[in-house]
């Protein structure tokens, strides 16, 4: 999926602490950097506790180098990732978004961000390392993106009967109603199947 004008992989693994793990496609590069943290009711554990988990994370999503993450960058990056957390759980529950979150993902996006590049060139052009800042404002380009009107109903928070997960519903017909078929959606096909099964016994 394209983000602002790299193209980065979106969907991660996740373990949400019932020894279980499961793909989860969030929709947005900016969401995948929101589960970072806790967001939406998933029982995840804060994955940023020093500027190496930073560089770490940021290393295995882009597809270019990014430098090595400073302390005032985990702290940036901190901030930014729980004013996107904020904006999806109120997006997905159709509430305000608070004035405060929108400036902190406008201001990350107007800085430069990660350039796009062509490989197989005789010259490097630009950076041959990008700065943690320029990965920070990809980011927060994707969230513009993402909290854009055209997704306003398709911010969307899992049906589950015990999941808040939050994720954005890319699907054609915008019929997506889990988290993950893997999970949730299994789950509830059980349920269903549980309760067919109880209703078609005879006494």
């Amino acid at each position: 999926m394209p983000v602002s004008t790299v193209s980065i992989a979106v969907g991660q693994w996740i373990s949400a602490g019932d020894d279980v793990r499961w793909w989860f496609d969030s929709g947005s590069f900016a969401l995948d950097f929101a589960y970072t943290g806790r967001i939406g009711g998933l029982r995840s554990v804060e994955q940023l506790h020093a500027p190496d988990d930073l560089s770490r994370w940021l290393h295995e999503r882009f597809p270019v180098a990014v430098g090595v993450a400073r302390s005032r960058d985990l702290f940036d990056a901190v901030g930014l990732r729980d004013a996107i957390s904020r904006m999806a759980i109120a997006a997905s529950r159709d509430e305000a978004v608070r004035a405060a979150d929108i400036d902190m993902v406008n201001l990350y996006a107007a800085t430069p961000d990660v350039p796009p590049s062509l490989a197989g060139g005789t010259r490097q052009a630009g950076r041959s390392v990008q700065t943690v800042a320029q990965a920070l404002s990809t980011i927060a380009r994707d969230a513009v993106d993402l909290f854009a009107p055209v997704n306003a109903l398709r911010i969307r928070c899992c049906s589950g009967a015990d999941c808040a997960v939050v994720y954005l519903d890319t699907s054609r017909a915008a019929s997506r109603r889990w988290c993950s078929m893997q999970r949730c959606g299994n789950r509830a096909k059980v349920r269903a199947h549980r309760a067919r099964k109880a209703g078609s016994v005879v006494v």
